[in-house]
């Protein structure tokens, strides 16, 4: 393998990483969206992996002497330093105490908002967990459904399904806190179709979901969790208070906007390989499913090229988003993306001269340390040498990836709009 090219590839594929996690940095997002100031106060309320970023940006905005004041929370390790919105770190994907000390914190500051107040709710990936309030559940119980449901294969629309209908700020509740004061949520969306009713379980937006849906997840998932079916069974009958729902009156005053999305990280991606050299064509923002059979697509796409030019011809760069689940079966180590880029690597030919990049755009895969995986043919050789079949059945990909190193590891970006797959064929 000619070594320059190998240099080349995982440079380029570093480049259009880190090229498409600055085309979704809040700061640059948010300020287009930034309201006048209002008569009153600006209350500033939030939560996810991007919230202290974009609670930084929020104050850059707006002049000291506009009164401007609030509280975000946002995953350990991802807090940057703030004068006149205060960040707290707590628990992410599983909830923790830290997480409903902040939003009750939270929901005090909204129990003052005035009529000319302005309420700006702050939400990104990882909100859904960060902004926890349980209700009908204990905390204990509320942690353990996650972390089953985590595990079970159901997608972030089945998983925000049940959290909604069993917190006290999800599906539009933490918007009626805040009245009568107006609400404007800016999102930055890391799931699949921008619905503001399922970033971070949509704490502004109206819900399209019942509680009779959310036991349906259960069912599906074959998922016992006593407490958290009690209190859902009891809102299916009718015994307990639904989410508003849209046309809610009580949501006249709220206004949701994306401000950032896969597809805004996609096409910083994809412009920065053009100006490298490649072709790059944007396969979707919105893939979903298993991630180890999504990788088999994608090789699958690869061989195709390789073999016969179709649908595109050498040399090119294929790129898509969106978020995958992984059905936990073993008990190794790793994300999604690690899991997809392993069979992804496994699924391809015998010496096939491709280079691929699976990474989270948040930084952090699932609950490991890495953003995902970087691997030219050497590395995609080797992960089958490394036990990479055996891995891959028992969810231990970070291993295998560890050990023939592969791990893409960037830290925290302090931004969230899924992931980030990109292949290169020259």
């Amino acid at each position: 393998m000619d070594d320059a090219l190998d240099r080349r590839c995982k440079n380029d594929l570093r480049a259009a990483f880190d090229t498409a996690v600055a085309a979704a940095d809040p700061g640059a997002a948010l300020a287009p969206h930034l309201p006048a100031r209002p008569a009153g106060r600006i209350l500033v309320v939030g939560a996810g992996k991007a919230a202290a970023a974009m609670a930084r940006a929020v104050e850059a905005h707006y002049p000291d002497e506009v009164p401007l004041t609030g509280l975000v929370v946002t995953r350990y390790g991802h807090a940057l330093p703030t004068r006149r919105v205060a960040v707290r770190e707590a628990a992410h994907p599983v909830p923790d105490e830290a997480g409903r000390r902040a939003t009750d914190a939270i929901l005090e500051l909204l129990a003052g908002a005035r009529e000319d107040d302005l309420v700006l709710c702050l939400l990104s990936g990882g909100g859904s967990a960060l902004l926890s309030a349980p209700d009908g559940v204990s905390p204990q119980a509320m942690a353990a459904l996650t972390r089953d449901l985590l595990r079970s294969g159901a997608d972030i629309h089945e998983i925000n399904c049940v959290r909604t209908h069993l917190s006290r700020v999800k599906g539009g509740r933490l918007a009626l806190a805040a009245a009568p004061a107006p609400v404007l949520a800016l999102l930055v969306s890391d799931v699949v179709g921008d619905e503001p009713a399922v970033i971070a379980s949509g704490p502004a937006a109206a819900d399209p979901t019942r509680y009779r849906d959310a036991v349906a997840v259960l069912d599906r998932y074959h998922l016992t969790a006593p407490e958290a079916r009690a209190a859902l069974e009891s809102g299916a009958r009718g015994e307990r208070d639904e989410t508003p729902k849209p046309g809610d009156p009580r949501l006249a005053r709220v206004r949701n906007v994306v401000v950032a999305s896969a597809q805004t990280a996609l096409e910083g991606a994809a412009s920065a390989l053009e100006e490298r050299g490649w072709p790059a064509h944007i396969l979707s923002a919105t893939m979903e499913g298993e991630a180890r059979l999504v990788a088999g697509v994608h090789a699958a796409l690869a061989r195709q090229v390789l073999a016969r030019g179709q649908p595109f011809r050498r040399p090119c760069a294929l790129l898509s988003g969106g978020e995958t689940t992984v059905t936990v079966r073993g008990d190794g180590r790793g994300g999604r993306n690690a899991e997809f880029a392993l069979a992804c690597a496994l699924a391809l030919p015998e010496g096939a001269r491709v280079w691929l990049l699976a990474a989270d755009t948040d930084g952090i895969d699932g609950s490991e340390d890495n953003a995902g995986a970087l691997l030219g043919p050497a590395e995609i050789a080797a992960c089958r040498e490394a036990g990479g079949v055996e891995a891959l059945a028992a969810n231990d990909s970070y291993t295998v990836l560890e050990r023939v190193a592969a791990l893409l590891v960037s830290g925290p970006t302090r931004t969230n709009v899924n992931d980030l797959r990109v292949l290169l064929l020259p």
